[in-house]
C-alpha cells in the first residue's frame, strides 16, 4: 500500500508517494511530483506502482 504526503510550497502542490517497510522498519520514497490537477495522473501513479512492485519482489 502507497502513501501520500501533501507539502504545498511556492510552485505548487507537491505530492510524495511512500510506503513503510517492516524489514528493517523503513519508509521509502516511490515517487514525488508538483501536482498541477485535481487529480493525481496516471503516469505519476504508474512510476509509484512499478517502484512498489520492485520493492515488493526484493522483499518478499
Amino acid at each position: 500500500m502507497a502513501l501520500e504526503l501533501r507539502l504545498k510550497g511556492a510552485e505548487g502542490i507537491a505530492r510524495v508517494l511512500y510506503c513503510t517497510l517492516l524489514v528493517g522498519q523503513r519508509i521509502v520514497v516511490l515517487h514525488s511530483f508538483i501536482k498541477k490537477t485535481d487529480k493525481i495522473p496516471t503516469k505519476e501513479l504508474a512510476v509509484a506502482h512499478k517502484r512498489l512492485n520492485e520493492i515488493k519482489d526484493a522483499h518478499p
